[in-house]
């Protein structure tokens, strides 16, 4: 007798057509009118649990433009044929960061269908959308002058090829053979010393005080 259910499972068959019929249903909008407890979360597994705990639950995709490492992404690219953003006008490289923006987001936010994730996709969002750049400006501008907000001083790490400043996360780092300095702090009252390693000798000199654990 012949059947027609496969000897093992095949996601793809099913799990398309399933994710595209939740969202042409509407499961996955939150509803302004529903009288259910409203919970709301950017991209955030806990939407499952709120919406079968009797929730109308908003769960918010979202995407980051990620602007220095993208850079970086789209000139290593462009170094591989030769190139490099100084062959084009600033509109030109522009354009093309935008066109690696559009194929790379499309890619990550299907990766992100395929794990089944309940997102309201009519309210998705990208940082740089006009909307939410004059929103930030918006707040910070509120923070600045509420005094919640400063500008300070402090080391930051410095790319000379882009120049700009860049997080830890795009250093690129490498070992160096270093030496240890030992650093005698006085305890006061006391002729003994409490003995800091470090292989930064310069911030001690900045130093008014250390902390040791009891």
């Amino acid at each position: 007798m012949g059947t027609d259910i496969p000897k093992s499972y095949e996601p793809r068959g099913t799990e398309q057509t399933l994710y595209k019929w939740w969202e042409e249903q509407g499961f996955f909008n939150a509803d302004v009118d529903s009288p259910l407890p409203p919970f709301s979360m950017v991209l955030d597994i806990l939407a499952r649990w709120k919406r079968m705990d009797g929730h109308n639950v908003l769960w918010v995709p979202g995407t980051d433009h990620a602007g220095i490492a993208t850079q970086n992404v789209v000139e290593k690219n462009l170094a591989a044929e030769g190139k490099k953003r100084t062959d084009f006008t600033r509109e030109e490289f522009e354009a093309i960061v935008w066109r690696w923006k559009e194929e790379y987001e499309a890619r990550i936010l299907g990766q992100i269908k395929q794990l089944g994730c309940s997102c309201d996709w009519s309210r998705q969002r990208f940082t740089m959308d006009e909307g939410l750049s004059r929103a930030v400006r918006e707040v910070f501008v509120r923070l600045w002058e509420d005094g919640l907000i400063y500008k300070g001083e402090y080391l930051v790490n410095w790319c000379p090829r882009c120049v700009t400043a860049i997080s830890d996360l795009e250093v690129e780092y490498e070992p160096a053979e270093g030496k240890l300095w030992y650093i005698r702090y006085p305890i006061e009252d006391s002729s003994e010393f409490v003995v800091v390693a470090t292989t930064r000798p310069e911030t001690m000199l900045g130093d008014t005080a250390v902390a040791v654990h009891p």
